[in-house]
């Protein structure tokens, strides 16, 4: 009995008070320990672990905006040089202009001849636009009649861009505008370039006999589009 009082008072002078912490759950994300919260271990343990993953980063989503647009700068400028630049002898591989074509470098031509020919009269430039759409179709529908195998999206492209000598003898003009005879040798040029620039790549060896059809429009479309810049 004195044995059974003596251990019940060495268990009264015991401090036995104290608390139940949770225990610490720590993820392994890469080699470093994440301490996870009692709610995240909560929902884990409970099957809803699916509510806190995170999707990640689409790398398409951190294109750049020109990518994004399938703009390609390098590939407007050697278009612009093989239309600037017509000749065989140069060495450039002008088909990219037809087999590969684009629509914001044609867009950009385009708009840049309309502001060009504005001087003022402001209804021009919507002109512009709309003989560049309806005239390059009329020239697919042409080129199609006569067997050539191309698509419009091409014909749109080389009409645009063949519009750049219009826009290089823009500046001559203003200058020498008061020489009637220098004036209107040099819009013959530059109609005569854009014209050659275009009809040499959309009149292709399939057309044999027939390419005067094509190429006679082909020069009175980009004689329309000189007589909305200089206002004849």
């Amino acid at each position: 009995m004195t044995c059974r009082f003596a251990e019940k008072g060495c268990l009264a002078g015991l401090d036995l008070s104290g608390s139940i912490a949770p225990p610490d759950v720590k993820l392994n994300l890469g080699g470093d320990f994440i301490k996870e919260s009692t709610a995240t271990t909560f929902l884990r343990q409970r099957g809803y672990g699916w509510l806190l993953e995170v999707e990640d980063d689409d790398p398409e989503d951190n294109k750049p905006l020109l990518e994004e647009l399938d703009i390609d700068l390098k590939d407007i400028y050697y278009k612009i040089r093989c239309v600037l630049m017509p000749m065989p002898s140069l060495g450039f591989n002008r088909q990219v202009v037809r087999d590969n074509p684009d629509f914001w470098g044609p867009l950009a031509v385009v708009l840049f001849f309309s502001m060009i020919s504005l001087y003022g009269q402001f209804r021009v430039v919507s002109w512009i636009i709309t003989i560049w759409i309806f005239g390059s179709l009329t020239i697919f529908l042409l080129a199609r009649v006569l067997g050539g195998e191309v698509a419009y999206g091409q014909v749109l492209g080389v009409i645009g861009y063949s519009l750049l000598p219009l826009i290089v003898i823009a500046p001559i003009l203003l200058v020498v505008g008061s020489f009637e005879v220098v004036s209107t040798l040099i819009k013959l040029f530059g109609v005569f370039w854009a014209a050659y620039s275009a009809a040499s790549l959309l009149v292709g060896e399939e057309f044999k006999t027939k390419k005067p059809l094509l190429i006679y429009p082909i020069f009175l479309l980009y004689i329309y589009f000189l007589s909305l810049y200089t206002g004849v």
